[in-house]
């Protein structure tokens, strides 16, 4: 097998999103990719320290490629028409990136530095769009895991084939938002607690 020349990390992860993204997360290997760059897998460890350091590369591309979609999508937009672009600009995303979408679902508070921050940094960005609803701190929390199981529901349905009935899915997912929308617009949030002066 012939070496090919001009491999990097980036490339290297360039090729393991397009393999997930055709064949499904579970596939990453690298030995897989070997395959695919047509090199000797041991040539690979140039670049990685191994498979679990390129799932942590794979992820944090995710990431910051959700915080740009989100910051991007958001720029210039409040409330309703804000949330509307974020979760059209999400579809998109995990359409044209399935295996790359998927690889962020878990939970990086156990992994490494710069994940934990992406991570945080992503969320950051959603809650500066709920706070054009005024929902922030704790309710903003509660506001953001709604959002997530919601549209993360639905997207992970669509990529894997999960709807079957034949009724417009852009209509369903329009839907999905027009509810996302109006429950963000009537969330309750609980009055703030009287600092008792004045009495």
């Amino acid at each position: 097998m012939g070496r090919r020349a001009g491999i990097t990390r980036t490339s290297l992860i360039d090729e393991a999103v397009r393999l997930i993204d055709q064949e499904g997360f579970d596939r990453l290997a690298l030995s897989t990719l070997a395959r695919r760059l047509g090199v000797r897998p041991p040539s690979l460890f140039e670049h990685v320290e191994g498979t679990a350091d390129l799932v942590r590369a794979v992820r944090l591309r995710s990431l910051e490629q959700q915080v740009d979609l989100v910051r991007r999508a958001a720029t210039g937009r409040s409330r309703d028409e804000a949330v509307r672009a974020v979760l059209r600009a999400y579809r998109q995303f995990a359409r044209g990136h399935p295996g790359l979408y998927l690889a962020t679902q878990r939970n990086v508070e156990d992994e490494t530095p710069e994940l934990r921050s992406a991570a945080r940094e992503l969320l950051g960005a959603i809650l500066e769009v709920l706070r054009g609803y005024g929902i922030e701190g704790p309710e903003a929390v509660h506001a953001a895991r709604f959002l997530r199981s919601v549209v993360h529901g639905f997207l992970s349905l669509e990529i894997s084939a999960g709807f079957a009935m034949k009724v417009d899915l852009d209509e369903s997912y329009d839907r999905t938002i027009d509810r996302v929308v109006d429950g963000l617009a009537h969330w309750r949030v609980p009055p703030r607690p009287r600092s008792g002066r004045g009495r």
